[in-house]
Formats: structure tokens, C-alpha cells, sequence
């Protein structure tokens, strides 16, 4: 596996945040890119999920999570779907391959890296999901997982 730090440039996001079941996500995700499919600005693939606890600490319905897309162009939000300007920051990042619901063994390897090299962890996990399970198997799904992280 390998790991890197990284710097993620400022981006406009489109994003619905949800409690509860992450068995929502498709559907979720699928308002939002849906959306922005309607509006007249640029979708920057890929989508991502962020994960704001822990599903082994909390219940299904407490489950805090939001997913969207990044855009270039000017939006307002509408309904659910909000919108934000994430600035540039620097990542702890790498690539997983295999289900959705295995990227998670990724994570401490992540956070034992950035404290090796100086870094402290500054926020939720994020995980950018790189190719679709429409279009690969399962064992072939890419998942970029990041950490936000500043230098100690």
C-alpha cells in the first residue's frame, strides 16, 4: 500500500449530510449528482462520502455522514442539498482496492503514518470513490481514503 501526503486544491461542494443508515448512501448520492446534473456547471468526478463517527461506537441511527460531489461553476443551494468551499489543505491519502465496506482497514495505517512523519489528524475520514460498482466488480472498486492532517 502506499501512503502519501498531499495537497487537495480549495473546491466548491455539493453535498447532502444524514444521520442514520449508511444503507442510504446510493440513494443519497444519487440526489445530489442528479442535481448537478440539472444545473449548468462542471461535476468533478469522483464523488465522495465523509464520515463524521465511528459505526463501532455509535447506533445505525446515530451514524453522521454526508456525501457529494465537487463543481466548478456557481450554485445555491436548494432543499438538502447544500453547498460548501472546502479550502486547500494537505491529506494523508492512498488507494484501496476491493468492497466499500472494507476500506475502513486502511484507516489506522493512515493515522500511524501521519504521526511517523509529523502530522496530526485534523478531521473526518474522506473517502473519494474512484470507479463504480455499475461498471467493476466489487474486488476491483477503487476507494482513495484521506485523512485532513497538519504538520505537528
Amino acid at each position: 500500500m502506499e501512503i502519501e501526503i498531499k495537497k487537495i486544491p480549495q473546491q466548491q461542494m455539493a453535498f447532502i449530510r444524514m444521520k442514520g443508515s449508511y444503507m442510504q448512501i446510493p440513494e443519497t448520492l444519487g440526489k445530489v449528482v442528479g442535481w448537478l446534473m440539472t444545473q449548468n456547471v462542471e461535476i468533478q468526478i469522483p464523488v465522495y462520502g465523509l464520515y463524521y463517527n465511528n459505526p463501532l461506537e455509535v447506533s445505525e441511527e446515530e451514524l453522521d455522514w454526508e456525501v457529494g460531489a465537487a463543481f466548478v461553476g456557481e450554485l445555491n443551494g436548494e432543499g438538502s442539498i447544500q453547498i460548501k468551499t472546502v479550502p486547500e489543505h494537505q491529506v494523508v491519502s492512498t488507494i484501496f482496492k476491493g468492497p466499500y465496506s472494507e476500506a475502513a482497514s486502511v484507516y489506522m495505517a493512515l493515522v500511524e503514518y501521519a504521526q511517523k512523519e509529523g502530522y496530526q489528524i485534523m478531521g473526518p475520514v474522506l473517502e473519494s470513490y474512484l470507479n463504480s460498482p455499475d461498471e467493476v466488480p466489487e474486488s476491483e472498486l477503487l476507494t482513495e481514503v484521506q485523512f485532513p492532517v497538519i504538520k505537528e
